[in-house]
């Protein structure tokens, strides 16, 4: 695996992350919380650019 790989992965488990992370103190629901860490990335923006 070259370092390329390893941001990707990075990036993504780091979206995923902070997606639930934002779900949960927002609707403090597990079923949400899961739901956002999937489409990770899309819904911080999501949250972003709505709030």
């Amino acid at each position: 695996m070259n370092s390329k790989d390893s941001v990707v992965k990075t990036g993504v488990g780091f979206g995923s992350v902070l997606a639930i992370t934002i779900s949960w103190s927002v609707n403090q629901s597990i079923l949400w919380a899961i739901i956002h860490g999937v489409f990770g990335w899309l819904y911080v923006i999501y949250y972003a650019l709505v709030r």
